[in-house]
């Protein structure tokens, strides 16, 4: 049984470094929506500080570590922080799905 995870991202302020980086950490997520690992994922706004949201689909926590692990972003530096929490939405119109009850 799969499990939902949010991916909080912090980035580093080294914005060259981030846009290097960015067509292979897309080409990563893509591969990671194809094969039904991510539901979802997005930087902030412009106006936030730098980082961004994964919503994953995993066994487990460690699952979602290894995939964080695995990222580009994370392995070339971008990446400051990552908090990954276990994700149980039960209210909203796409909750089941996200949640696993769909």
């Amino acid at each position: 049984m799969s499990t939902t995870f949010a991916v909080i991202y912090t980035y580093t302020d080294d914005t060259a470094l981030r846009e290097a980086t960015r067509p292979a950490h897309r080409e990563y997520l893509r591969g990671l929506a194809e094969e039904g690992s991510m539901l979802i994922a997005g930087a902030w706004a412009p106006g936030e500080a730098p980082g961004g949201l994964l919503i994953l689909r995993t066994e487990d926590k460690a699952g979602a570590q290894a995939i964080v692990d695995k990222d580009p972003y994370t392995s070339q530096g971008v990446v400051a922080n990552a908090e990954i929490r276990e994700w149980v939405p039960p209210l909203g119109p796409v909750a089941p799905a996200i949640s696993g009850q769909a």
